[in-house]
């Protein structure tokens, strides 16, 4: 090899574009990935505790109450389902909010050319499921109340799934099932936010908008305190759950007030370190101690240190501090304390119901079929292209995968059909009573949990085989 050559294959290259995308992509995987393992493993634990000699000790600490509040000015008490529930998923709707506003102004939805194709795709996987639902249980209006069942999509089992085919996997797919996958939540928030509301309570609704209102004006003067954050997002949660409206819907409110942009020019700013740098070597070799910085030194890192604070924008700070926290704790907890039901006979003999039915019908069959047919129809009109290596049934096998309801399932099942949760309305008007239960069955909400496990782990199954068959990459 000669000089030149050594010498151009020694520079480090600087990394591209895509590189760095994909390195987000794939961090992105592994978490969601780990966490849809973890999900299972706290599925199957609430089955078993359920179903076993601690199940009255299971179902006593979910309903133990818990209080939280200043006594005399404001006391809140909730037993600890409600807390899981009310609470904790709040910031899981917080981070979800996150994400949505990243791919919207940044990401796979940023631009109208970009948003379509995953948008069409999402909007099928919404709509056709929920007309399985229908047309099986249009005869059945004790049941129409868990119509929103069957929309959703579980991001972390999805992706724990596709985390098993590994290189069998075009990038592009997973970046396709993301985004559909953020849309779908958009969805799913949307119709929490107008079909399972309480009566409103107007005076807590215009509170909470004036510290949401507060927030954005925080943010727009270019406010970057987490902790002011905080505290507001955490009055205009309490302010939400007294309105009426679901308290998990503050969370995505409150998420789109926070900052996407930084308060550094990023085209100055390597500029401007290199300064800062040049500031922390000067004089370097006159200290007494290498290790002991002096004032120079001292006040170059402090000014370092406060403009990469500065140079990274809140939402992001706030998306990767919490994602974890929200992977690996709370959608388990969620887990743990929603998927435990007591499996007898008359339950799985429940699995036959127009009520189960109609979720699995809508997770089994209308998410793939809606999703293909849309965007199918998306390519069509020529309002965007399928990411390199993705062929049809690449698309197929997603579809299936996005079957996968659980977390937003239970979730909005539980809205349809416990009597502690708000009661499933059309602008208003109440769809059905949560307190109607199947004749000579189980309740409506076990019916609903047990569809939504059974056809999340076809989905699954379904999934990972169709994607497994399909040839490699690049393979004819």
């Amino acid at each position: 090899m000669s000089s030149e050559q050594h010498q151009t294959s020694s520079v480090p290259v600087e990394p591209t574009v895509l590189d760095r995308f994909s390195f987000r992509i794939l961090q992105f995987i592994h978490i969601e990935g780990a966490s849809g393992f973890l999900l299972m493993f706290m599925t199957l634990g609430a089955l078993f505790l359920a179903n076993s000699m601690w199940s009255d000790l299971y179902f006593r600490v979910l309903k133990t109450p818990f209080v939280v509040g200043v006594p005399n000015l404001f006391v809140i008490e909730k037993p600890l389902l409600l807390w899981v529930n009310d609470g904790l998923m709040a910031i899981f709707f917080f981070v979800v909010g996150l994400e949505l506003k990243r791919e919207a102004w940044i990401g796979e939805l940023s631009g109208l050319h970009k948003a379509l194709l995953p948008g069409m795709a999402a909007l099928g996987g919404m709509i056709v499921p929920v007309l399985f639902f229908w047309l099986i249980n249009r005869q059945h209006p004790e049941n129409l109340a868990g119509w929103g069942i069957p929309m959703a999509t579980d991001i972390a089992f999805a992706v724990g799934v596709i985390t098993l085919l590994r290189k069998r996997v075009p990038l592009g797919l997973v970046v396709f099932l993301t985004a559909l996958a953020v849309v779908d939540d958009l969805g799913a928030i949307l119709v929490i936010a107008l079909f399972y509301t309480k009566q409103i309570h107007s005076t807590m609704l215009l509170l909470a908008g004036v510290f949401l209102v507060a927030l954005a004006i925080y943010g727009r003067v270019g406010g970057r305190s987490l902790i002011v954050y905080m505290i507001l997002g955490g009055f205009t949660w309490l302010a939400v759950l007294q309105s009426g409206i679901h308290a998990t819907v503050a969370g995505v409110a409150v998420a789109w007030t926070i900052p996407v942009d930084t308060r550094v020019d990023l085209r100055r700013f390597s500029v401007w370190m290199r300064q800062q740098l040049d500031r922390f070597d000067s004089d370097l070799f006159e200290l007494s101690n290498p290790f002991r910085p002096g004032e120079k030194q001292r006040h170059a890192l402090h000014a370092m240190n406060h403009a990469v604070y500065l140079a990274d924008s809140p939402l992001r700070r706030l998306e990767d501090a919490l994602h974890p926290w929200v992977a690996f704790l709370i959608m388990p907890l969620f887990a743990l304390a929603n998927a435990g039901i007591p499996v007898d006979k008359n339950l799985v003999h429940s699995l036959t119901s127009p009520l189960a039915l109609g979720i699995l019908a809508g997770l089994l069959l209308g998410k793939p079929i809606g999703i293909v047919l849309f965007t199918w129809l998306a390519i069509r009109l020529r309002f965007g292209s399928v990411p390199s290596g993705v062929s049809l049934r690449h698309l197929l096998g997603t579809g299936i995968l996005a079957g996968m309801g659980f977390t937003m399932s239970i979730f909005i099942a539980t809205l349809s059909f416990d009597a502690s949760a708000p009661h499933a309305q059309w602008l208003g008007i109440k769809l059905a009573s949560p307190m109607i239960a199947l004749a000579g069955q189980k309740g409506q909400l076990e019916v609903a949990k047990m569809a939504i496990l059974v056809s999340s782990t076809l989905a699954g199954v379904l999934g990972y085989f169709t994607l497994r068959f399909l040839p490699l990459t690049g393979q004819s």
